[in-house]
């Protein structure tokens, strides 16, 4: 039957993953995602402070009038990142040195909730976001450019506009 498809069912929540080789330390790789000094260089463009365990952060995405709460889980320095953002997902960032200036870092995104449709939405757009933090942060960690990835994903979305 022309245009007609078969509703799939999910068996499981799907869990995304995002990952890329920066090649600099995981000092330097880890330093990037929990001071905002570098991390609005490549992602949110405000705030409240740097990742710290126990405790709470706001960023804001000043171009799309955005903002999140994220609460901050667990930090282990140079290692491990978990945050559990205000509608409940978590984002957990693994640094694995390579060498001693490479490091594999892999972003999960987890417990995405809403209807089958939503949820695959809010995966799709996780995965696509994730990765293109990750390209930034190579460009600009690796080559001191600022790719304005985030800002240039959705011109047409900005509140200023």
């Amino acid at each position: 039957m022309k245009g007609a498809f078969k509703v799939a069912t999910l068996n499981h929540t799907p869990i995304v993953k995002a990952e890329m080789l920066i090649r600099k330390s995981t000092e330097e790789v880890f330093e990037a995602f929990i001071d905002p000094a570098m991390t609005t260089k490549i992602w949110f463009t405000k705030s409240s402070g740097r990742l710290e365990a126990g405790q709470q952060v706001r960023w804001e995405w000043e171009m799309y009038g955005a903002s999140a709460d994220v609460f901050v889980k667990e930090l282990e320095q140079n290692k491990r990142i978990l945050v559990e953002w205000s509608d409940s997902t978590l984002t957990e960032w693994v640094f694995t040195p390579r060498t001693d200036n490479e490091t594999f870092v892999t972003i999960s995104n987890s417990g995405f909730a809403g209807t089958g449709d939503e949820i695959v939405n809010r995966a799709i757009d996780s995965m696509g976001g994730y990765t293109i933090l990750l390209c930034g942060l190579k460009a600009y960690l690796e080559h001191n450019i600022v790719l304005n990835l985030v800002a240039d994903k959705a011109p047409d979305a900005h509140v200023n506009r």
